[in-house]
Protein backbone atom coordinates (compact mmCIF):
# COMPACT_ATOMS: atom_id res chain seq x y z
CA UNK A 1 0.00 0.00 0.00
CA UNK A 2 3.17 2.37 0.77
CA UNK A 3 4.67 1.66 -2.47
CA UNK A 4 1.28 2.29 -4.21
CA UNK A 5 0.81 5.47 -2.56
CA UNK A 6 4.53 6.51 -3.07
CA UNK A 7 3.83 6.01 -7.09
CA UNK A 8 0.51 7.92 -6.72
CA UNK A 9 1.85 10.83 -5.26
CA UNK A 10 4.88 10.98 -7.86
CA UNK A 11 2.33 10.86 -10.72
CA UNK A 12 0.44 13.80 -9.01
CA UNK A 13 3.69 15.64 -8.52
CA UNK A 14 4.55 14.97 -12.36
CA UNK A 15 1.09 16.13 -13.53
CA UNK A 16 1.30 19.30 -11.89
CA UNK A 17 4.72 20.02 -13.37
CA UNK A 18 3.52 19.53 -16.50
CA UNK A 19 0.94 21.58 -16.32
CA UNK A 20 3.17 24.65 -14.47
CA UNK A 21 5.63 23.73 -17.58
CA UNK A 22 3.19 24.39 -20.08
CA UNK A 23 1.30 27.72 -18.29
CA UNK A 24 5.30 29.03 -17.89
CA UNK A 25 5.33 29.12 -22.17
CA UNK A 26 2.04 30.63 -21.91
CA UNK A 27 3.03 33.18 -19.32
CA UNK A 28 6.30 34.46 -20.51
CA UNK A 29 5.23 34.36 -24.23
CA UNK A 30 1.85 36.62 -23.58
CA UNK A 31 0.32 33.66 -24.93
CA UNK A 32 -3.79 34.19 -24.75
CA UNK A 33 -4.35 31.01 -23.74
CA UNK A 34 -2.72 32.20 -19.91
CA UNK A 35 -5.24 34.67 -17.68
CA UNK A 36 -2.23 36.14 -16.62
CA UNK A 37 1.42 36.68 -18.45
CA UNK A 38 4.23 38.51 -17.80
CA UNK A 39 3.11 41.77 -18.99
CA UNK A 40 0.29 43.77 -18.59
CA UNK A 41 -1.16 46.83 -17.32
CA UNK A 42 0.63 48.00 -13.51
CA UNK A 43 -1.85 47.71 -10.74
CA UNK A 44 0.44 48.52 -8.12
CA UNK A 45 3.27 51.67 -7.63
CA UNK A 46 6.58 50.67 -9.16
CA UNK A 47 8.21 50.14 -5.69
CA UNK A 48 5.65 48.15 -4.87
CA UNK A 49 5.54 46.05 -7.71
CA UNK A 50 9.37 45.85 -8.22
CA UNK A 51 9.76 44.35 -4.51
CA UNK A 52 6.83 41.95 -5.19
CA UNK A 53 8.66 40.45 -7.78
CA UNK A 54 11.88 40.73 -6.53
CA UNK A 55 10.76 38.60 -3.86
CA UNK A 56 8.70 36.26 -5.81
CA UNK A 57 11.96 35.36 -8.30
CA UNK A 58 14.31 35.40 -4.95
CA UNK A 59 11.55 32.36 -3.28
CA UNK A 60 11.65 30.07 -6.42
CA UNK A 61 15.48 30.76 -6.15
CA UNK A 62 16.34 29.72 -2.81
CA UNK A 63 14.09 27.14 -3.15
CA UNK A 64 15.46 25.55 -6.47
CA UNK A 65 18.81 25.80 -5.19
CA UNK A 66 18.56 24.70 -1.50
CA UNK A 67 16.75 22.05 -2.15
CA UNK A 68 18.97 20.55 -5.24
CA UNK A 69 22.06 20.43 -2.70
CA UNK A 70 22.92 16.59 -1.24
CA UNK A 71 23.37 18.31 2.20
CA UNK A 72 19.66 19.53 2.19
CA UNK A 73 18.52 16.09 0.34
CA UNK A 74 20.44 13.97 3.29
CA UNK A 75 18.11 16.33 5.96
CA UNK A 76 15.46 16.39 4.08
CA UNK A 77 14.96 12.26 3.31
CA UNK A 78 15.40 11.93 7.15
CA UNK A 79 11.40 13.33 6.97
CA UNK A 80 9.81 11.75 3.64
CA UNK A 81 10.64 8.56 2.15
CA UNK A 82 14.06 8.47 -0.13
CA UNK A 83 12.04 7.34 -3.27
CA UNK A 84 9.59 10.58 -3.16
CA UNK A 85 12.90 13.07 -2.27
CA UNK A 86 13.00 14.23 -6.28
CA UNK A 87 9.35 14.50 -6.47
CA UNK A 88 8.85 16.02 -4.01
CA UNK A 89 11.54 18.88 -5.44
CA UNK A 90 9.47 19.01 -8.19
CA UNK A 91 6.19 19.50 -6.23
CA UNK A 92 8.04 22.53 -4.46
CA UNK A 93 9.39 24.23 -7.27
CA UNK A 94 6.06 23.84 -9.38
CA UNK A 95 4.30 25.72 -5.88
CA UNK A 96 6.94 28.02 -5.91
CA UNK A 97 6.03 29.23 -9.80
CA UNK A 98 2.71 28.88 -9.47
CA UNK A 99 3.11 31.69 -6.47
CA UNK A 100 5.16 33.46 -9.01
CA UNK A 101 2.43 33.54 -11.57
CA UNK A 102 -0.72 34.25 -9.24
CA UNK A 103 1.69 37.52 -7.63
CA UNK A 104 3.76 38.39 -9.87
CA UNK A 105 2.91 42.90 -11.01
CA UNK A 106 3.57 43.86 -14.47
CA UNK A 107 6.21 47.03 -14.16
CA UNK A 108 5.02 49.22 -17.35
CA UNK A 109 7.30 50.66 -19.69
CA UNK A 110 8.74 49.16 -22.89
CA UNK A 111 12.39 49.12 -23.61
CA UNK A 112 12.19 47.68 -27.08
CA UNK A 113 9.23 46.88 -30.16
CA UNK A 114 10.24 45.03 -32.98
CA UNK A 115 7.84 45.78 -35.86
CA UNK A 116 9.62 44.42 -38.91
CA UNK A 117 7.61 41.22 -39.83
CA UNK A 118 11.21 39.16 -40.23
CA UNK A 119 12.38 40.40 -36.57
CA UNK A 120 9.21 39.36 -34.92
CA UNK A 121 9.56 35.68 -36.54
CA UNK A 122 13.00 35.33 -36.02
CA UNK A 123 12.34 36.15 -32.39
CA UNK A 124 9.37 34.08 -31.94
CA UNK A 125 11.24 31.36 -33.73
CA UNK A 126 13.94 31.65 -31.02
CA UNK A 127 11.28 31.81 -28.06
CA UNK A 128 9.79 28.26 -29.74
CA UNK A 129 13.38 27.24 -29.79
CA UNK A 130 14.42 27.79 -26.36
CA UNK A 131 11.51 25.86 -25.19
CA UNK A 132 11.96 23.39 -27.40
CA UNK A 133 15.16 23.06 -26.64
CA UNK A 134 14.78 22.82 -22.57
CA UNK A 135 12.50 19.94 -23.36
CA UNK A 136 14.52 18.13 -25.57
CA UNK A 137 17.62 18.31 -22.62
CA UNK A 138 15.46 16.88 -20.15
CA UNK A 139 15.36 13.74 -22.10
CA UNK A 140 18.36 13.27 -23.45
CA UNK A 141 19.72 12.81 -19.80
CA UNK A 142 16.73 10.95 -18.52
CA UNK A 143 13.69 12.70 -18.44
CA UNK A 144 11.72 10.52 -15.72
CA UNK A 145 14.05 10.03 -13.55
CA UNK A 146 14.71 14.48 -13.29
CA UNK A 147 11.18 14.20 -12.50
CA UNK A 148 10.78 11.34 -10.06
CA UNK A 149 8.96 9.17 -12.35
CA UNK A 150 11.78 6.50 -12.27
CA UNK A 151 11.68 6.47 -8.80
CA UNK A 152 9.04 5.76 -7.45
CA UNK A 153 8.23 3.49 -10.25
CA UNK A 154 11.37 1.21 -9.35
CA UNK A 155 10.16 1.41 -5.89
CA UNK A 156 6.57 0.55 -6.92
CA UNK A 157 8.27 -2.58 -8.65
CA UNK A 158 10.21 -3.40 -5.38
CA UNK A 159 13.78 -2.39 -7.43
CA UNK A 160 16.44 -0.76 -5.27
CA UNK A 161 17.11 2.47 -7.16
CA UNK A 162 20.23 2.49 -8.69
CA UNK A 163 21.73 6.19 -10.09
CA UNK A 164 22.59 7.34 -13.79
CA UNK A 165 25.49 6.85 -15.48
CA UNK A 166 27.57 10.43 -16.65
CA UNK A 167 26.81 10.66 -20.23
CA UNK A 168 26.99 13.44 -22.95
CA UNK A 169 24.35 12.46 -25.49
CA UNK A 170 23.32 14.62 -28.02
CA UNK A 171 23.64 18.37 -27.23
CA UNK A 172 26.07 17.68 -24.65
CA UNK A 173 28.69 16.91 -26.48
CA UNK A 174 28.20 20.54 -27.82
CA UNK A 175 27.79 22.45 -24.80
CA UNK A 176 27.47 21.05 -20.98
CA UNK A 177 24.41 23.30 -20.23
CA UNK A 178 21.54 22.66 -23.25
CA UNK A 179 19.05 22.83 -20.93
CA UNK A 180 20.26 26.23 -19.15
CA UNK A 181 21.40 27.57 -22.81
CA UNK A 182 17.16 26.78 -24.06
CA UNK A 183 15.62 29.20 -20.77
CA UNK A 184 18.25 31.99 -22.44
CA UNK A 185 16.49 32.06 -26.02
CA UNK A 186 12.99 31.18 -23.89
CA UNK A 187 13.05 34.44 -21.87
CA UNK A 188 15.23 36.81 -24.11
CA UNK A 189 13.89 36.11 -27.54
CA UNK A 190 11.07 38.37 -27.37
CA UNK A 191 9.75 41.31 -30.34
CA UNK A 192 8.03 43.16 -27.15
CA UNK A 193 10.65 43.45 -24.52
CA UNK A 194 8.86 45.50 -21.38
CA UNK A 195 10.57 46.37 -18.56
CA UNK A 196 8.70 43.67 -16.59
CA UNK A 197 9.89 41.16 -18.93
CA UNK A 198 13.49 42.51 -18.74
CA UNK A 199 13.37 42.27 -15.00
CA UNK A 200 12.72 38.81 -15.20
CA UNK A 201 15.34 37.86 -18.28
CA UNK A 202 17.61 39.48 -16.03
CA UNK A 203 16.70 37.66 -12.56
CA UNK A 204 16.62 34.53 -14.27
CA UNK A 205 19.82 35.01 -16.39
CA UNK A 206 21.42 36.20 -13.08
CA UNK A 207 20.51 32.94 -11.22
CA UNK A 208 21.01 30.42 -13.66
CA UNK A 209 24.89 31.33 -14.31
CA UNK A 210 24.93 31.10 -10.59
CA UNK A 211 23.34 27.85 -10.11
CA UNK A 212 25.79 26.59 -12.43
CA UNK A 213 28.79 27.22 -10.45
CA UNK A 214 27.12 25.11 -7.92
CA UNK A 215 25.60 22.08 -10.20
CA UNK A 216 29.02 21.44 -11.24
CA UNK A 217 30.26 21.77 -7.90
CA UNK A 218 28.69 18.89 -7.14
CA UNK A 219 29.29 17.32 -10.62
CA UNK A 220 32.49 17.03 -9.27
CA UNK A 221 31.79 15.01 -6.66
CA UNK A 222 30.01 12.84 -7.93
CA UNK A 223 31.82 12.48 -11.40
CA UNK A 224 35.12 12.23 -11.31
CA UNK A 225 35.06 12.30 -15.11
CA UNK A 226 33.45 15.21 -15.64
CA UNK A 227 36.48 17.26 -15.04
CA UNK A 228 37.96 16.75 -18.64
CA UNK A 229 34.07 17.14 -19.72
CA UNK A 230 34.38 20.44 -18.07
CA UNK A 231 38.11 21.60 -20.03
CA UNK A 232 36.62 19.74 -23.47
CA UNK A 233 33.03 21.26 -23.56
CA UNK A 234 32.22 24.82 -23.43
CA UNK A 235 29.77 25.71 -20.97
CA UNK A 236 26.86 27.66 -22.79
CA UNK A 237 27.61 28.71 -26.10
CA UNK A 238 28.86 25.88 -28.88
CA UNK A 239 32.76 26.79 -30.36
CA UNK A 240 32.94 27.21 -33.58
CA UNK A 241 34.02 23.74 -35.80
CA UNK A 242 37.02 25.70 -37.10
CA UNK A 243 38.26 26.42 -33.43
CA UNK A 244 37.47 23.34 -31.86
CA UNK A 245 39.65 21.51 -34.59
CA UNK A 246 42.62 23.46 -34.14
CA UNK A 247 42.18 23.10 -30.22
CA UNK A 248 41.73 19.44 -30.73
CA UNK A 249 44.95 19.28 -33.32
CA UNK A 250 47.06 20.71 -30.34
CA UNK A 251 45.72 18.60 -27.50
CA UNK A 252 47.19 15.58 -30.33
CA UNK A 253 50.29 17.26 -30.34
Amino acid sequence: MKRLAIFIYGLACYALFLATFLYAMAFVGNLPAAPRTIDGAPLLPLADALAIDLLLLTLFAVQHSVMARPAFKALWTRIIPVEAERSTYVLFSSLALIALFYFWQPLGGMIWEIDNRSGRLLLNAGFGFGWALVLYSTFLINHFDLFGLRQVWLQLLGRPYTALPFQTPGAYKLVRHPLYLGWFFAFWCTPQMSATHLLFALATSAYILLAIVFEERDLLRAYPQYRSYRQRVPMLLPRLRGKRKVEELEEAA
